[in-house]
């Protein structure tokens, strides 16, 4: 499909559900205002189709904006039959798919729309951890607008005709559209850490939107979503190890059919989250991109893997981390933000209650590694490829840290270096201490890791009473 072709409200709804299964909520619903020009305009559903549906037979409830109404713009009983299929969704455990197409406020209905807007975050936030919100945006997302998918826990828009901002490009200082499109979906899906991935056309984030649905359970109270898996269980990857560095690889090789569902690809390319599907069961995954300059933890990266556990961990969804981590990106800007980032992503892995697994496929240095789901702050299981480091620093830093005053050539540098790794940094030596529970072979890497999730599926874990967090 092209992308200068566009689908209708309707359309891309028809075209997101199964066959025949949507049913509309509120299709004979308008505008009640008549104030200014709205007299002279028609509002056929006012400006939102809404209803529910199924893909691949479950339940879920759906919104499709029509810009072709008064912009798509939001006012009250378009943000009235929004809610209502909030509150219908949260009755019935479903998820919420929002297709986007808005051109804002209601500027006839001044703070009429103004309470409209507040009404859908008030229902978003009450959905949020209960059941996945996903948005898709098609058109323009602006203003008040980009809160919405920035409560949804999922978002995609179409290349060259999806608009995403706060301000416009031309209400920034010292900008203007022609120099630096602010709201452009490239720019957004590089520079803002809500948007999950940039696709050619409708088609393409319809399908995008369906394959997500599938992974996830349909609320925080089923278990992980589950497929028939058709994938041999025991399947063997031979020379795994030598994607060590390459993590988006390791994934796509050890999930079943090798499918691995990537979110935010273009935004922190040093860390790769997503889910795969293990034995059928659906496994939210973070993992040090090394081969995109993910050998050292970013604000960036740190930011979107906490987010992510988090949400794994609000619909009990088991972590699978891939660690690969030599210490922090040494910036002026890194600076700025690396310890508050580093400290929501360790507290988001230690908080978690689902089942979570660690894989130290390289290096695996200080407290960077400590904070991917290190056994020390709470993963269940931890296994090590043969070629891994653990330790507090690079061997042969740390050697020449500590004989600086002897005066050691070279050749007593590389012996005290093997030493030391032998002893303090290598795979068995974080075993032996028992900070690795198994030393595994790469090729065993897929069986070894569906056996643990398997182990911990019936995991149980009380903590301290308390309302939340404060990190």
């Amino acid at each position: 499909m092209s992308n200068k072709l566009t689908l209708s409200a309707s359309d891309r709804i028809a075209a997101l559900l199964d066959d025949s299964s949507f049913v509309e909520v509120g299709a004979y619903v308008t505008a009640r205002t008549t104030d200014f020009n709205t007299q002279d305009h028609e509002t056929p559903a006012d400006g939102v189709v809404t209803g529910y549906g199924t893909i691949d037979g479950r339940l879920v409830y759906v919104y499709s904006q029509d810009a072709k109404v008064l912009g798509g713009s939001v006012g009250e009983m378009h943000a009235a039959k929004i809610a209502k299929i909030y509150d219908m969704a949260l009755k019935m455990g479903a998820p919420v798919i929002g297709l986007v197409d808005c051109a804002g406020l209601r500027l006839q209905e001044a703070t009429d729309s103004l309470n409209a807007f507040g009404s859908i975050y008030l229902k978003q936030s009450m959905a949020s951890g209960v059941v996945p919100q996903i948005t898709g945006i098609f058109g323009v997302c602006g203003g008040g607008s980009a809160i919405i998918p920035a409560l949804s826990d999922v978002t995609f828009m179409v290349k060259n005709q999806a608009k995403l901002f706060v301000n416009t490009p031309n209400a920034l200082d010292s900008n203007y559209i022609e120099k630096l499109d602010t709201s452009a979906a490239e720019y957004q899906g590089s520079n803002n850490a809500l948007v999950d991935e940039v696709l050619e056309d409708d088609a393409a984030v319809l399908g995008k939107i369906r394959q997500v649905v599938a992974m996830l359970p349909s609320n925080n109270e089923d278990d992980a979503h589950y497929a028939d898996c058709l994938d041999d269980l025991n399947r063997e990857i031979p020379n795994l190890e030598g994607l060590a560095d390459d993590a988006r690889a390791v994934l796509t090789h050890i999930a079943d059919n090798n499918v691995f569902v990537e979110l935010k690809k273009e935004y922190a390319k040093d860390m790769v989250i997503g889910f795969i599907k293990l034995n059928g069961m659906t496994v939210g995954c973070v993992a040090n991109q090394v081969a995109d300059g993910g050998d050292m933890l970013s604000t960036k990266g740190a930011y979107i893997a906490a987010e992510f556990v988090n949400f794994l961990d609000a619909f009990s969804i088991p972590v699978l981390t891939l660690t690969n981590v030599r210490g922090y990106k040494a910036t002026i800007a890194e600076e700025a933000g690396i310890a508050k980032a580093t400290a929501k992503l360790t507290f988001a892995f230690a908080n978690a209650t689902v089942p979570k697994v660690n894989l130290v496929m390289g290096n695996a240095m200080g407290s960077a590694y400590l904070a991917m789901n290190s056994k020390s702050i709470g993963a269940d299981m931890e296994y090590a490829w043969n070629t891994a480091k653990i330790g507090t620093m690079d061997p042969e830093a740390a050697v020449k840290i500590m004989y600086a005053k002897e005066g050691y050539d070279a050749e007593q540098i590389k012996a005290a270096k093997e030493e030391y790794t032998a002893k303090m940094s290598s795979a068995e030596a974080a075993a032996k201490r028992g900070f690795v529970d198994d030393i595994i072979d790469g090729a065993a890497t897929r069986k070894r890791l569906i056996a643990a999730f398997e182990m911990l599926y019936t995991k149980r874990e009380d903590r301290p009473l308390k309302k939340h967090g404060t990190v």
